[in-house]
């Protein structure tokens, strides 16, 4: 039995700079054919997807969320405290209490509660742009539609959706380790801030409650057994760092993915009820987490290679959605696809408690958009974020022909 650390591996640069669009597609592509596996200065990148879902659904690895918080000196302060109450760096048996108490406000029949309200947001974001027959779709549509659905969707005031966006934006920066290194303070302050919001907000809706999240999850009970205002802060704090940078950044690559496919955005507008599809074609394709971070809290034997205790483990998206049979690099919406769901918003235990709510957003967003942005391309050349943490578009120049 080969241990990891004796193999010779591909080696991946994962901190380069110009890691993204067609040289980030390039380089994974390439250490893919190579081996399943590749070595870097972070841990091993697990590349093919059965690798992936193994590692992303076995009990013997774990998100190192509170590693993190020890390799980078996070010791007290409102971020230390967020991390060791995250769900996501919670496991046994609290982890499994915390997913029973709140699985049925994350249901597919709870997100489609929503959708009227998804509804009006595009309209009211349309309008705002309809006679210009151009925009910058990441300001005009992709920031505040999903922030204004978070808002709904919290009880919160649409006039804090502009907040709610800012706080998402940095608080899901500490999954980044170059921005945990030069930015700390301010991903501090966005926690702290938005504690101080929600600690207010869950204290009004105790005495008033209504229809939203917060109020659900305040009456959420299982046995006799309730969620702690700090647990409720911190699970809809996850929904807010889960449901907004991440459908922003999703629905932005999306449509830019259509404008270099003028086919399936016709195809999509003539077949509106090809949305969801649509959208899964879209998180395999350009999965926005395209990495996942594990570290092994028990020596794992897979394959014949022994991954010591304490080894990190990052779980790559993209390679692993696009391993299979069939035509896996091509965009097609229309395709069937048999190699299961995507791995975009993970598996196993830590499966993305807000996919169902983004799903929705993103199938709403394009069945509306299509049939409204006839000849749909780009007036500009897109500004690409980093691959590291949240990978998304910092501008996105479109226009689009009468019809």
């Amino acid at each position: 039995m080969a241990v990891v650390t004796d193999l010779e591996l591909p080696r991946f640069d994962y901190l380069d700079p110009d890691l993204r669009g067609d040289h980030f597609h390039a380089t994974m592509t390439d250490l893919a054919e190579r081996s399943w596996l590749a070595n870097s200065s972070l841990g091993y990148f697990v590349l093919d997807r059965e690798a992936a879902a193994f590692f992303l659904r076995t009990r013997s690895a774990t998100f190192p969320g509170m590693k993190i918080a020890e390799l980078f000196g996070i010791e007290d302060g409102p971020l230390f405290e967020e991390m060791r109450r995250n769900i996501l760096h919670v496991n046994g048996d609290e982890h499994r209490r915390l997913r029973n108490l709140v699985n049925p406000a994350f249901t597919p029949r709870a997100a489609d509660r929503w959708r009227p309200a998804m509804r009006g947001f595009l309209e009211q974001l349309w309008a705002g742009v309809a006679d210009r027959g151009e925009c910058e779709l990441v300001a005009d549509f992709c920031k505040p539609y999903p922030s204004l659905t978070i808002a709904t969707v919290m009880g919160a005031p649409l006039e804090d959706a502009s907040r709610l966006h800012h706080w998402s934006n940095w608080i899901q920066r500490q999954f980044d380790p170059p921005s945990l290194m030069s930015e700390r303070t301010e991903i501090e302050q966005a926690v702290e801030e938005f504690y101080n919001w929600c600690g207010a907000l869950l204290a009004r809706r105790r005495d008033d409650p209504a229809d939203d999240l917060i109020s659900t999850l305040i009456a959420a009970e299982q046995a006799g057994d309730r969620l702690s205002d700090v647990e409720c802060m911190n699970l809809v704090l996850n929904v807010l760092v889960g449901g907004v940078d991440t459908t922003q950044s999703q629905l932005a690559h999306a449509v830019r993915l259509f404008a270099a496919h003028p086919d399936q955005w016709r195809l999509l507008a003539e077949r509106p009820e090809l949305a969801p599809q649509a959208v899964e074609e879209v998180l395999r394709y350009e999965p926005i987490t395209p990495f996942t971070a594990r570290i092994v809290v028990e020596d794992i034997e897979y394959r014949d290679v022994t991954f010591p205790e304490g080894t990190v483990v990052m779980v790559c998206a993209f390679t692993g959605n696009r391993d299979g049979d069939g035509d896996l690099a091509s965009f097609d919406i229309s395709a069937e696809r048999d190699e299961g769901r995507p791995l975009t918003f993970g598996a196993g235990i830590h499966y993305c408690l807000g996919a169902n709510l983004a799903r929705a957003e993103l199938q709403e967003a394009l069945s509306f958009l299509p049939g409204r942005m006839s000849g749909l391309e780009l007036a500009g050349e897109p500004e690409l974020g980093s691959i590291h943490g949240i990978y998304g578009l910092e501008r996105l120049p479109v226009r689009w022909g009468a019809g």
